[in-house]
């Protein structure tokens, strides 16, 4: 049952497309993660061109972070006065990261820069909670609760606010510069930003796994909407019959993700997490070093 993609110039088995809505829509729920890390090198998997797939991966990100939202809402678990600061350093960082697309588009080398990305901040970011989190286990298991880990350093910094939801009092520009990082990112990668944003929450603003979760599909609902909107204006590369797809498959998905993800704790969490984020980046390491089919392509650029 296949089905023409206008944008992306090819044809797909319309029930692998939405199976692979579903299954980032669960994750998106579980994890608290837009699911574009994982989305856009599947899509790149099946065919995909990288471009095609970045701008309407970050589509299929706003429905499955909607329904997630909703359902961590229902449960008090969202935090909008963080969300709001983290949203206000997204929607910069995407802007500029479009534009930045944009120039990397006309110069030919957008699709290199897009699996290059991908390789190195998954596998930064992967190693990292991998090491945090076993070790986290293990002190749960052993002495006690995990130690909250004090920067000195950070605490100093003006603009301090307090966000009650969280139990935290703190410098207004610890999230406003992981929210532009996050929307950067998103623009580029076409991801909700959720594998930086989740550790980057946990470990450097110190909030509970339970409200990070609700508080960061909160943001990435605005950063991936307004990457979106952009990146169909200037780049013309959002596959509106693919988003579609992906969108129905994302939005069930999430559901179930959410419920799931109440049943397993903060730690166990973080370990899974960092293994997924380990095994897409080996996956696009891998496919990046291997020999093309074809050795030669030709690809036609419309303005």
């Amino acid at each position: 049952m296949h089905i023409i993609l206008p944008i992306a110039e090819t044809s797909i088995n319309i029930l692998v497309l939405l199976g692979m809505g579903g299954g980032v829509g669960f994750l998106s729920g579980l994890f608290g993660v837009g699911g574009g890390f994982l989305m856009t090198p599947l899509l790149i998997f099946v065919g995909i061109p990288p471009g095609v797939a970045v701008a309407t991966g970050a589509n299929q990100i706003v429905a499955s972070s909607v329904s997630g939202v909703l359902a961590h809402w229902r449960r008090g678990n969202v935090d909008v006065r963080m969300g709001l600061i983290l949203l206000a350093g997204g929607m910069v960082g995407s802007t500029l990261g479009v534009w930045l697309f944009k120039l990397l588009k006309s110069l030919g080398q957008i699709d290199l820069v897009i699996q290059l990305c991908y390789i190195l901040f998954l596998g930064i970011i992967g190693l990292l909670m991998l090491a945090e989190g076993t070790r986290a286990l293990l002190r749960k298991r052993g002495s006690g609760p995990p130690k909250r880990r004090h920067h000195t350093r950070l605490q100093a910094l003006p603009w301090k606010m307090r966000f009650r939801k969280s139990r935290l009092y703190i410098s207004a520009l610890l999230p406003l510069s992981v929210g532009f990082v996050v929307g950067l990112l998103s623009a580029i990668m076409g991801v909700g930003g959720g594998f930086v944003m989740v550790p980057a929450m946990i470990y450097l603003i110190g909030m509970p796994t339970s409200v990070m979760v609700g508080t960061s599909l909160f943001q990435i609902i605005f950063v991936t909407a307004n990457t979106t909107f952009l990146q169909a204006t200037f780049n013309h590369t959002v596959d509106i019959v693919l988003a579609m797809i992906l969108l129905v498959g994302g939005v069930i998905g999430a559901q179930f993700g959410a419920r799931a993800g109440s049943r397993i704790n903060g730690e166990q969490m973080r370990v899974l997490l960092a293994l997924l984020v380990l095994a897409v980046c080996g996956k696009m390491a891998l496919d990046l070093g291997a020999a093309p089919s074809d050795v030669y392509s030709i690809q036609t650029v419309l303005d």
